[in-house]
């Protein structure tokens, strides 16, 4: 009898390489037999990733996993030991200065503290890409800094105000401004709840949503908050054991049998956070 209960138990996958569900483009990172070395200490190996086009990936893991050192190479300001990081079909890591500056035209990235210069206005901040191309006239950048402030929902009172002076999750507003500021394919996004308050990060969930689905960006996205995770995620990837344990859909990795998964997904927080999850399912259930 208890030989039948065991038999009849699903199965838990061992390790999981599941694409992206619905409607999703064509590979827009790809990274290939990763290698990354710090003297002696290897943090990635033999690492590969596929993020696809209209996707929100989210890459996790425990401390010491080169969450934040991936993305930097994603963005070329770190080359890797070994492999290839294409972005748009381009080896970023091989790329020249001036055909990296022209890709970094067609990507946004929030850091995880805004990054903001404090010697510049809020309105300077997210001036400065579209003056760096040099190609603008200064009333076209004050239309589209005005578009992008609105689009972010950050008032145009706020305009002259120096970064000191601003909240925390204005900060955050103001520099995803900046990174929308050339109207990217892609953002990139390290830890973008990070400090808030649990009001401030569903709100700034929400127009990340939104932004994602208005604009039919593709999102990369670094975060150890479960909340934002379960809110956002098409996919999650799931760094360990120096190169990528799991990738897919949310509920697929959770099923996946694994001591870093169990351990930070299924517990007190991570109940906690499914109850979100369960209720955004229903939800698109019911519109459905």
């Amino acid at each position: 009898m208890e030989r039948d209960k065991e038999r009849l138990k699903p199965k838990r996958r061992q390790s999981l390489n599941r694409p992206p569900e619905g409607d999703v483009g064509d590979v827009v990172v790809q990274i290939e037999g990763l290698w990354t070395k710090f003297g002696r200490t290897v943090v990635h190996q033999d690492l590969n990733l596929d993020i696809y086009a209209g996707e929100i990936m989210s890459i996790v893991g425990g401390s010491g996993t080169g969450k934040t050192v991936l993305l930097r190479q994603m963005l070329g300001l770190e080359s890797p030991t070994k492999g290839t990081v294409r972005v748009f079909g381009e080896d970023v890591s091989s790329a020249q200065a001036e055909q990296l500056q022209q890709m970094r035209n067609h990507w946004g990235m929030l850091f995880q503290e805004g990054a903001l210069y404090s010697a510049l206005s809020v309105f300077d901040n997210i001036a400065l890409p579209l003056r760096e191309l040099r190609a603008l006239p200064e009333d076209v950048i004050y239309d589209a800094v005005m578009l992008k402030m609105d689009m972010v929902g950050l008032g145009l009172e706020h305009a002259n105000k120096m970064p000191a002076d601003l909240s925390g999750g204005m900060v955050k507003r103001a520099a995803l401004a900046r990174a929308l500021a050339l109207e990217p394919q892609l953002l990139f996004l390290d830890e973008p709840t990070a400090g808030l308050d649990p009001d401030l990060s569903d709100a700034f969930v929400d127009l990340i949503q939104t932004l994602h689905r208005e604009l039919k960006l593709t999102v990369v996205m670094v975060t150890h908050d479960l909340d934002t995770l379960f809110a956002l995620s098409s996919r999650i990837a799931v760094l360990a054991e120096k190169h990528v344990i799991a990738i897919g859909p949310t509920r697929d990795v959770l099923e996946v049998d694994h001591p870093f998964i169990k351990q930070f997904f299924l517990g007190e927080r991570g109940q906690r956070a499914l109850e979100v999850l369960d209720d955004r399912d229903a939800e698109m259930d019911t519109e459905e």
